[in-house]
């Protein structure tokens, strides 16, 4: 495991605050992405958001259509602030990958974009213990930027941080080889919201757990 992950992603976290979700909050295929969800769940459904962030949209989206939602984030000002924001849902400042929790306790899980300063073993073991955590047939959706790099250094709002990711097909299979059957997916383009930004590659996954 990656020890210096959870420090540096909280660093980088911490000071972006609010202004990530400006940057992103204009992505539509986000939104779609949430939409569609919401049409795959029971009432009441339990939801687990892994990097929550500022709790906008995911958690505040899943809440508001009735939803139980428990957000993680690395990131103790980003919990702070999804705090304050989506007051009904539950948030909880902790490393994914270490935090303890019941196997097929979540209807659905969350990951956007949660990954990338993962190691690529990590970021597998982390989907499968996410896939351990849905109910038989639970659905996980996850999104990440498939470009094929490893330990790249990149400077991401002003901040310079350590990337990993996969290619299209590379991560693909790397869900499917976790122990989930892909549903639907979509790629897209999108130019966050913040000085020098470039068009960036999205992926979209819609997973079920086998």
């Amino acid at each position: 495991m990656d020890a210096d992950h959870g420090q540096a992603a909280a660093t980088v976290f911490d000071a972006l605050g609010a202004d990530y979700e400006r940057a992103f909050a204009g992505s539509a295929a986000h939104h779609a992405s949430l939409h569609r969800l919401l049409g795959d769940l029971a009432p009441h459904s339990r939801i687990l958001d892994v990097g929550s962030g500022t709790g906008r949209p995911t958690a505040r989206t899943l809440t508001e259509a009735g939803h139980d939602v428990l957000g993680v984030d690395v990131s103790p000002g980003m919990v702070e602030l999804a705090a304050r924001q989506v007051p009904d849902a539950a948030f909880r400042c902790a490393d994914i990958r270490e935090l303890p929790l019941e196997e097929g306790s979540f209807d659905a899980v969350c990951a956007y974009f949660s990954l990338l300063q993962m190691s690529r073993d990590d970021q597998f073991r982390l989907l499968r213990k996410l896939g351990r955590l849905l109910v038989p047939g639970g659905h996980l959706v996850v999104a990440t930027v498939p470009l094929d790099v490893e330990d790249f250094d990149v400077v991401f709002m002003g901040h310079n941080v350590r990337a990993t990711s996969f290619g299209p097909e590379e991560f693909t299979e790397l869900v499917t080889a976790a122990g989930l059957t892909v549903l639907w997916e979509q790629s897209t383009l999108f130019t966050p919201e913040y000085e020098a930004a470039v068009a960036e590659p999205q992926l979209f996954l819609h997973c079920r757990r086998a």
